[in-house]
């Protein structure tokens, strides 16, 4: 009788797995991992990486980008490679690795916290990104139209995802995500390539934003958050590589692997482009979205904010999934309710209207992001897969795996120090002149 009710238990288990989001789908193929990635990275984050050279200033900047580049790349192997480290069993969530390096409770109260930060964190952005987008078409494309505010704005784009989030799975926003990775690399090179063809503004100045060495250094910690913002990819990385096949002949961290590498450099082709022709043409005064100070030629620049439309809308979804099956895997498993189309409606709904109002509430879009950059990207990027990997297979003291990981972990937690004071600072300096819903 007891080994019945636990086959009965493991029937149930295996029904609800395969109707929750992240692991109800396992057909993805390696080029899935492509543009789950590009999408994932190349979001909002992008548009801010001149300003955030600019308050890095030339050395700095060219610096903190490659490091970014080459160690948030060194830590999404170790991820890809950790996902069936142990023979037989998948990795599908980020906190199930967590759970296997730190124990099953202290796992999930030091990831799950952290990542649910990240993936809400992004989708308010997006939103406000989205609607800022939107309210930059309006006035670009209707100049003697009345300027309405950007809290329509927001709403419009969210009201999208109402429909959107319904969605199944990972696999069932594929094209949606790969529409959204043409657009960010599209967006990304019409950035760069107006910005050259504007030319230099008059006056350049390249030195460091901030009249004061107080601002300057507040800016410089933001500007470390707007950087980590930009590869926020790896709080979904384990969920992407589990819609992926496996077997033991050919497991699953070949194809994701592979999908990686050109995600990462379709990812160089957007950031380096962008962060530093758009600091080499504005100097200190660009804006903290590049296209707020392109505004010629018009059609460009339209279709421009179009492209990041697009592109929000799918990196918005990206984000959202992991949300939905932490949600949805509690409701069943913990709170014991059924599957059925009407958890899926209402839970989703709220998770969308409840991002949209923190959207439409706080809209700083800079400070936003250095915020939400440091606070929590630095953690689950930069140095939680160095801990994990140090926990999980003990490389050799003083060996080189040993010195990287731990040069990741010194680097990481100077960033997540850092970078939420100045997205903090920023958000207070914005607040002053701001009403609630303008």
């Amino acid at each position: 009788m007891p080994n019945e009710n636990n086959k009965r238990t493991a029937e149930e288990e295996k029904a609800l797995n395969e109707w929750l989001p992240i692991t109800s789908s396992r057909n993805a193929k390696w080029w899935y991992s492509t543009f789950h990635n590009v999408t994932a990275m190349v979001g909002a984050g992008v548009l801010s990486l001149p300003y955030a050279v600019a308050s890095l200033g030339w050395g700095p900047g060219v610096a903190v980008l490659i490091l970014s580049w080459v160690i948030t790349l060194y830590t999404l192997w170790q991820m890809v490679e950790m996902h069936e480290m142990v023979p037989g069993k998948r990795f599908d969530r980020y906190h199930e690795l967590g759970q296997h390096a730190f124990g099953e409770k202290l796992g999930l109260w030091i990831v799950v916290p952290q990542q649910l930060i990240v993936d809400i964190g992004a989708d308010i952005v997006y939103m406000v990104t989205g609607g800022k987008s939107l309210q930059k078409i309006q006035a670009l494309v209707c100049k003697d139209c009345k300027p309405f505010r950007l809290t329509y704005f927001i709403m419009i784009f969210g009201s999208v995802h109402f429909v959107l989030s319904h969605l199944p799975n990972f696999n069932s926003i594929s094209l949606i995500s790969l529409a959204a990775a043409v657009m960010s690399l599209s967006y990304s090179t019409v950035a760069w390539t107006a910005s050259l063809g504007r030319g230099v503004v008059e006056n350049v100045d390249y030195t460091p934003r901030g009249t004061t060495a107080t601002d300057r250094a507040f800016d410089f910690f933001s500007a470390l958050g707007d950087i980590a913002f930009a590869y926020a990819g790896h709080n979904v990385v384990l969920e992407i590589q589990a819609t992926i096949p496996s077997t033991p002949e050919r497991p699953s961290k070949k194809p994701m692997w592979k999908g990686v590498i050109f995600a990462y450099i379709v990812v160089a082709a957007c950031y380096f482009p962008v962060a530093l022709c758009g600091f080499y043409v504005f100097g200190r005064s660009v804006e903290d979205n590049i296209l707020i100070s392109l505004e010629r030629p018009t059609w460009l620049i339209v279709a421009a904010n179009a492209f990041v439309i697009v592109h929000v809308i799918g990196s918005y979804q990206v984000y959202a999934m992991p949300v939905f099956d932490m949600i949805e895997t509690f409701l069943l498993k913990k709170l014991h309710f059924k599957p059925s189309w009407t958890l899926r409606f209402f839970t989703r709904n709220i998770y969308v209207g409840l991002t949209m109002l923190i959207a439409m509430t706080f809209p700083f879009f800079g400070g936003l992001l250095g915020f939400f950059g440091g606070f929590a990207l630095a953690p689950t990027t930069y140095f939680l897969p160095c801990i994990m990997w140090l926990v999980l297979y003990k490389p050799k003291k003083f060996s080189l795996s040993w010195f990287n990981n731990w040069i990741c972990i010194v680097l990481g937690v100077i960033l997540m120090i850092l970078a939420p004071i100045g997205g903090l600072r920023s958000i207070i300096l914005s607040s002053k002149n701001y009403r609630f819903f303008s």
